[in-house]
């Protein structure tokens, strides 16, 4: 599985359709979906967004939590009652559902947020300021990774 790096803003049209950039569409190579996974993010107004492989990640780890409990039941209603598979026209173009587009307030423009194995879809001022206070978060915590030597798990 690709990973996904770096921020773009692509112009939304009035019919909703936006342009994945190539380098996303890249790191979905070789998945049985041409296209995208997108559902909603419960903790902020944005998109996350993966390929299907990533979703069959998920339902496999959804899969381990205890079938009808409280947690199983919220975790899947959560990733998969409004997620949508979005494909790719032949200009690598998606279609933002409304549902979507008016959740993260996405509106003329959206902005692309790489996120390593996924990818989220703000709108491009909102999440200017999420990014600047994630950032201070971080300072104040005084966050740091410890890279595993390769090998090791």
């Amino acid at each position: 599985m690709g990973l996904f790096i770096d921020t773009f803003v692509n112009k939304v049209d009035g019919k909703g359709r936006v342009s994945v950039p190539a380098s996303f569409r890249a790191a979905l190579t070789g998945q049985s979906y041409h296209g995208i996974v997108a559902m909603p993010v419960f903790k902020y107004p944005a998109v996350l967004c993966s390929g299907i492989d990533f979703m069959a990640r998920l339902s496999a780890e959804i899969d381990q939590v205890a079938l009808f409990s409280d947690e199983q039941d919220d975790l899947a209603h959560n990733l998969f009652a409004d997620s949508k598979q979005l494909p790719f026209d032949g200009e690598g173009r998606i279609v933002l559902p409304e549902l979507l587009a008016k959740h993260a307030g996405i509106d003329g423009s959206a902005a692309f947020v790489g996120r390593g194995p996924n990818f989220e879809i703000w709108a491009p001022v909102a999440f200017e300021a999420h990014k600047a206070a994630a950032r201070q978060r971080a300072r104040d915590k005084g966050l740091t990774l410890r890279l595993r030597s390769e090998g090791s798990s």
